[in-house]
């Protein structure tokens, strides 16, 4: 007689492994960009010891890598193909994706897409301007709330209670605004449904944010167009912004927006 006992408990400590690998590339997302082996640990609740052998599995399949400088871990380029082939399946990148290279030809400006993160506005589509020098703005790259045009367009539109935490941890900096002014600029930007920032987040470098809707009014991303002075002002009433709007509805339409 075959020993199934004997051959389901291969199967299942495989099982266990995939569990294990699994818990600790998620506390990685978490604890992004980076995270010494110590917090790794503690925030899994597995001993350090446990945690650094699967860490060198994963960084040997490209999953996990690790800073030279600082020792700390993070995640590897094979977690960012993943992450991004599930992004891909997205409607939202999907429709979006042609439009945005129609309006940085038509604009010659950097435009990207952002989602909602788990830290808040993540950019997950860029299409960079075609010139010598372009604003590097980089997929997978998280956004402040309060110190972008695309947080901006985020806290005007996002229930609530997706954003009120980082809302609240930012408006503790010296330089957020107050929230008189975050109120009047918010009832603004939901009429207007663009957001036009001087600098806010660079020096020299504007930006024009728009929302994009789904079915049931529910915001799906934000269209950002980017550019540095003087080249790209980013006039409230200009070509710019007439031609993003029409872009945001045109991408909203196909997603019953």
């Amino acid at each position: 007689m075959v020993d199934s006992n004997a051959d389901t408990a291969p199967r299942r400590q495989k099982v266990q492994a995939a569990e294990v690998g699994t818990d600790i590339l998620t506390a990685l997302a978490e604890l992004a960009p980076a995270t010494s082996l110590s917090r790794l640990a503690e925030h899994v609740g597995m001993p350090a010891s446990k945690v650094h052998r699967y860490l060198q599995a994963l960084m040997a399949s490209g999953f996990a890598e690790q800073d030279p400088l600082t020792n700390h871990y993070g995640l590897g380029r094979a977690a960012l193909f993943v992450g991004l082939a599930a992004l891909g399946r997205l409607d939202v990148v999907k429709l979006a994706t042609p439009h945005l290279a129609q309006l940085r030809d038509e604009l010659n400006e950097t435009c990207f897409l952002a989602v909602w993160g788990n830290k808040g506005p993540a950019v997950v589509h860029v299409e960079q301007a075609v010139r010598a020098v372009t604003l590097v703005t980089q997929v997978g790259s998280v956004l402040p709330l309060l110190g972008s045009s695309t947080g901006l367009v985020f806290n005007a539109f996002m229930p609530n209670a997706e954003t009120a935490q980082l809302r609240e941890e930012e408006l503790k900096l010296p330089s957020a605004p107050s929230s008189d002014a975050l109120l009047a600029a918010m009832n603004e930007l939901q009429r207007s449904h663009v957001q036009a920032v001087h600098g806010l987040l660079m020096a020299g470098v504007n930006a024009l944010s728009a929302p994009l809707f789904s079915s049931g009014n529910k915001l799906a991303g934000v269209v950002t167009v980017v550019g540095a002075e003087p080249g790209f002002m980013a006039e409230a009433e200009g070509d710019a912004v007439k031609r993003l709007l029409q872009t945001a509805r045109t991408i909203s339409a196909r997603m019953g927006g």
